[in-house]
């Protein structure tokens, strides 16, 4: 690592954040300023629509380190993410959410370990009292579950704001997914990691896009993307009711034998109804997991751009004509 970075790149993804974002990037650009090194700010609008496009056109004309990438539509944060880190022609970057529950000034301490020799410094909430007890609950269930795979954790209560190496960077780039979750991309490279605690403060303005729906739907993602094990316990439930359904066999067998055989009636469409049941999640189970393979062959671009304002950092081994 040099002992001062060169080059810095902030990569902010965003959507409908124009109130939060007139405010962290002032307090953004005043931070790197106090930095020895050469910034680039790249705001990623995942398709935002109020008046985010405006605004972050006249920041990039004031601020030529500002680069604005406007998605052509909301693909959704991870997607976003992955276009700021394209973007990036930083020896570091700091990837930062718009809603200023990041805090900017944080970055120093990053650089600081950076510099150190750390190749990752990811931010981990010391607490997590400002959100529901539903939201807490699913947090940590969520990381219980994804502490199961082989060779694998991603830590808990950490998220995305996280200054990466350049290395860092470009073996994520090296990942061919097309559903991305981001969380447990950062765990699986690797790579020498070390977490930064703090409490992150109220967010500013708006309100957080994730409903317990679409947190339902990314917590998904993120266990189809990086375990197996709902298939394997699918797999041991289906030899235990095996087992069980022979022995209700032999019971209804002696029922033939010595009692009457219209008694049971009602328990055997008991059974038939749960077995049903059982049959109709485990095939939704396997349903998720072929949904992947079917999303990944189609080979489609994870985002598509729409728009490029600004000029930030300059690579002469990347903007060769």
């Amino acid at each position: 690592m040099p002992s001062v970075p060169a080059t810095l790149s902030c990569v902010i993804p965003c959507l409908n954040e124009q109130a939060n974002l007139g405010v962290l990037l002032p307090e953004l650009l005043a931070t790197l300023a106090g930095e020895d090194c050469t910034p680039e700010i790249i705001v990623v609008d995942d398709g935002s629509t109020d008046g985010t496009p405006d605004l972050m056109r006249h920041w990039a004309s004031l601020h030529p380190e500002i680069v604005y990438l406007r998605l052509s539509r909301n693909f959704g944060k991870e997607a976003a993410l992955t276009a700021g880190l394209e973007a990036a022609r930083g020896q570091a970057v700091v990837c930062l959410d718009a809603d200023m529950q990041h805090p900017p000034a944080m970055i120093r301490t990053m650089l600081a370990r950076w510099r150190a020799g750390v190749q990752m410094v990811y931010a981990v909430r010391t607490t997590r009292d400002d959100e529901s007890w539903f939201k807490r609950l699913g947090s940590r269930m969520f990381y219980a579950l994804m502490r199961t795979s082989h060779g694998l954790r991603v830590p808990p209560n950490a998220g995305d704001f996280r200054l990466m190496d350049r290395v860092v960077v470009d073996a994520l780039l090296r990942l061919p997914e097309r559903d991305r979750f981001m969380k447990g991309l950062f765990a699986w490279v690797g790579f020498d990691a070390e977490a930064l605690p703090y409490v992150p403060p109220q967010r500013l303005h708006g309100v957080s896009k994730f409903r317990p729906v679409r947190l339902l739907r990314f917590a998904v993602d993120g266990l189809t993307a990086f375990t197996t094990w709902p298939l394997r316990l699918l797999s041991l439930l289906g030899a235990c009711l095996s087992l069980l359904a022979f022995l209700y066999g032999l019971v209804i067998i002696s029922h033939w034998l010595y009692g009457d055989p219209v008694q049971g009636w009602a328990t055997l469409i008991t059974v038939v109804l749960f077995f049903s049941g059982v049959n109709l999640m485990s095939l939704g189970v396997v349903g998720e997991y072929v949904a992947r393979i079917f999303t990944e062959v189609k080979a489609r671009p994870v985002y598509l751009l729409r728009e490029r304002t600004g000029q930030g950092l300059v690579d002469p081994d990347r903007d060769q004509p």
